[in-house]
């Protein structure tokens, strides 16, 4: 007799997390959509780029050295350049993004 009642015991708990977790999938399926993009990341250009852009450009973080951004820039402009298949405004704000950080005066690019 106590086994019958472990099992029916152990199928009503079965039976319990079963109707839970598809009570659950229900409520999550109706929570609206979350973007997969950071907020800080969602929109275009700023209309004149700042640091904190330029090191997201070139994939680095706050305080990289002037090496770590030159091989940064060179790597993104191999993938990128132009004359291989790249594209103008990515490569284009590529190099004012090295610019800005190396402190060199950054040429204006009109998108």
């Amino acid at each position: 007799m106590s086994k019958a009642l472990f099992a029916g015991l152990v199928a009503a708990g079965a039976a319990v997390a079963g109707r839970y977790a598809v009570q659950a999938w229900k409520r999550i399926q109706t929570l609206p959509a979350r973007p997969r993009i950071p907020r800080h990341m969602a929109g275009g250009f700023e209309p004149e780029m700042t640091r904190e852009e330029a090191f997201q450009i070139l994939g680095l973080r706050k305080g990289a050295s002037l090496d770590t951004i030159r091989s940064a820039h060179r790597r993104l402009m191999l993938l990128n350049h132009p004359d291989s298949g790249g594209s103008t405004v990515i490569a284009s704000k590529v190099n004012e993004a090295k610019d800005l950080l190396l402190g060199k005066r950054p040429t204006r690019t009109k998108l």
